[in-house]
């Protein structure tokens, strides 16, 4: 299947990569081309397989997953792969790192099967995982580390607009969501979203929300 869903997992734990294999693998339109136990090991498969998607744990033992992920998202032959870190939510520390990082979001390792695939799709459709309350509140608290005193100069090249939807973005909205508040279409909102994002150099929506607390644009506990 040409079209299929190109997946690379990641994860010391064999029984684990086993259980994530099968569940993939049994989803129509989906397919694991590659399995890892390290961070080192996940770079070499990623840079040969180019999958669509890759199911990355943090901690392994040797190079780990926010080594990988670094790694993965900074070389540009790789712009395509979108890395979901996988967590257990109060444990992984580095998880707003690995986003920063590049990684298109995570999911907690209890995650519902049919979540996680639904997850899989959302990241190659181009959004990130971070609009569950839960997400957002996780970031918000790493964010509480980076966020300034004052909004940082490198917010001037957006327009008032796209300070305004870039806030939504942050707080987890959808295109669809964004066009509610704001009264527009949903085109209209993904065109700012998407100008936002090449003003800032951003990779995809993540790291827009990452961006938006560390310029001080977005704040935990923020409120429309």
């Amino acid at each position: 299947m040409t079209d299929a869903i190109r997946v690379v997992l990641v994860d010391d734990q064999v029984l684990v990569r086993a259980g994530l294999r099968a569940l993939v693998d049994a989803e129509p339109g989906m397919t694991v081309v590659g399995e890892a136990g390290d961070g080192d090991s996940a770079v070499e498969v990623v840079s040969h397989e180019r999958p669509d998607v890759v199911l990355m744990d943090i901690r392994m033992p040797g190079s780990d997953g926010l080594d990988a992920t670094r790694r993965i998202c900074a070389d540009a032959a790789l712009a395509d792969v979108h890395v979901v870190i996988l967590t257990t939510f109060e444990e992984d520390d580095y998880v707003f790192d690995a986003i920063r990082g590049g990684a298109a979001g995570f999911l907690v390792k209890d995650t519902e099967p049919a979540e996680l695939l639904r997850a899989i799709r959302t990241v190659v459709a181009g959004e990130s995982l971070l609009s569950p309350r839960a997400t957002r509140s996780l970031v918000e608290a790493f964010a509480t580390h980076a966020k300034p005193s004052s909004l940082s100069p490198e917010l001037d090249v957006l327009t008032d607009r796209e300070r305004e939807v870039m806030r939504l973005v942050a707080m987890g909205c959808t295109n669809t969501e964004i066009a509610e508040r704001l009264f527009v279409s949903s085109a209209t909102a993904k065109t700012h979203v998407s100008r936002a994002m090449i003003k800032l150099g951003a990779r995809d929506r993540a790291q827009l929300v990452v961006f938006a607390y560390e310029t001080g644009l977005a704040t935990p506990g923020w409120q429309a």
